[in-house]
């Protein structure tokens, strides 16, 4: 029964060695990773190019639409790395599959990290919104050299009122989030690569220590950043566009979970996330206020 319990779950944390710091190393990378995102990713990727990403790193699992030539539109081949990853590998002692997107995490920090102040791991329905900067770099310019590890609290946006994708984009048509942030609250996190020594999808160990970092750059324990007082998005917010509309979510649930052990509870899962979110909520402008300010410089 252990065994049978143990195949169920996948391999989640990997441990690394950090990269070494090369010379003039200096602004944000993102780590992506990606599978027939062809619908969206343009916008995405047309966002976080103003926002002044240097460099994008795509993980690509196997995507048969235009995904990759929308994100060649908008970052030229010095800013954009395809790295081909739709194999499946196991632990074939336990016989557990590894989780293929924290093993792309750990190969893009061990492999590209050094060149970099920043790493940031997020998904192509999660967007970096600067609050009152202008660009990535200028938001995150007030954290001295000691703040290495950033959990960004998940924004949530729901359906909004959509049942078909509407035109026009993401950011204008999706303006309400869930009102309390730290409800049930997730993370994403930018870490400096040089300092990383322990991947996971949502939280990262770095320089061997146990504290994270709120966008002010005020110090937690790792197992605090949940509690109400680790709450901040002064500086940088991440919206997590969970849903989209109606229609787009049945095709989320419809692809199922990243583990078919958990396809069965999938749908329950997501639809008691998605009942969280619209239970109570907020307008949010702040991605758009962002373009407008980009547009303005």
């Amino acid at each position: 029964m252990f065994n049978v319990l143990l195949q169920r779950l996948k391999i989640g944390r990997i441990g690394l060695h950090p990269p070494r710091p090369l010379p003039g190393r200096s602004g944000l990378a993102i780590v992506l990773v990606v599978k027939d995102e062809g619908r969206h990713i343009g916008e995405w990727a047309h966002f976080h190019r103003l926002a002044g990403v240097r460099h994008l790193f795509v993980y690509d699992d196997g995507s048969s639409d235009d995904t990759l030539a929308a994100l060649r539109r908008e970052f030229g081949p010095a800013a954009l790395t395809v790295i081909p990853w739709a194999q499946r590998l196991d632990d074939r002692s336990l016989g557990r599959p590894i989780h293929n997107q924290v093993l792309a995490y750990a190969h893009a920090a061990a492999n590209y990290g050094g060149a970099f102040r920043w790493l940031a791991f997020v998904d192509a329905d999660e967007f970096l919104v600067p609050v009152r900067a202008t660009c990535l770099d200028e938001a995150l310019a007030h954290l001295g050299a000691e703040v290495c590890n950033v959990s960004l609290p998940w924004h949530m946006f729901g359906r909004c009122g959509h049942v078909a994708a509407p035109s026009g984009g993401v950011v204008a048509n999706y303006l309400h989030r869930a009102a309390d942030p730290m409800h049930g609250v997730n993370f994403k996190c930018l870490v400096d690569p040089c300092c990383l020594t322990g991947v996971r999808v949502h939280s990262m160990t770095t320089a061997g220590g146990t504290l994270t970092w709120n966008d002010r750059g005020q110090a937690f324990p790792l197992h605090q950043r949940h509690q109400r007082g680790f709450y901040s998005a002064d500086h940088l917010q991440l919206n997590h566009y969970y849903t989209r509309s109606a229609e787009e979510l049945e095709q989320k649930i419809s692809r199922g979970p990243n583990l078919d052990a958990k396809r069965q509870a999938y749908r329950r899962k997501v639809m008691r996330t998605v009942g969280r979110i619209e239970a109570e909520t907020v307008l949010d402008q702040r991605a758009i206020a962002f373009l407008d300010r980009v547009q303005k410089r």
